[in-house]
């Protein structure tokens, strides 16, 4: 089901942020594996997740459209084995976090079966530009055009 969120004409250009809900509604779905959001100072957080099973080579991260995506797949070790009870599944995951522009990913590690992901938000440097003014300028500079009587553009 499709529920438009930004249906004001007001809302123009939010189709983005309508599709981030989107896409963090249909993914929180499934709870597997758990995981912690944890901040660890104003501007640094970290994802962790259990992943007890599962090796580096099992486990990928990608950063896909603003939307961190962390997938599992064990491989089935057939050696042989006999299961005469298997209550511990080899099941795969894949679990999305959507993430805020100027987020970055710092890295990530796996210790004792968690994995964790380390996130940073740099503190923007303030930009300020100062535009000169000149003095009795009457032609506009090239490539800015003005209406005319009858609606057609022309350059100055």
């Amino acid at each position: 089901m499709n529920t438009r969120v930004f249906t004001s004409p007001l809302f123009l250009g939010f189709d983005h942020l309508e599709q981030m809900i989107e896409r963090a509604a249909k993914n929180s779905s499934d709870g597997y594996p758990p995981y912690n959001i944890e901040q660890l100072s104003p501007i640094s957080l970290r994802i962790t997740l259990a992943v007890a099973g599962f090796t580096m080579d099992d486990l990928q991260i990608t950063l896909e459209d603003n939307q961190l995506v962390i997938r599992g797949r064990q491989t089935e070790d057939g050696n042989g084995r006999v299961f005469l009870h298997r209550g511990i599944a080899a099941r795969q995951f894949q679990r999305a976090f959507v993430i805020a522009e100027g987020i970055e990913v710092k890295g990530a590690w796996l210790d004792n079966g968690l994995l964790h992901v380390d996130l940073v938000r740099p503190v923007p440097q303030p930009v300020v530009k100062t535009i000169p003014i000149s003095k009795g300028q009457t032609k506009a500079p090239a490539g800015a055009n003005r209406m005319v009587d009858g609606g057609t553009s022309t350059d100055y």
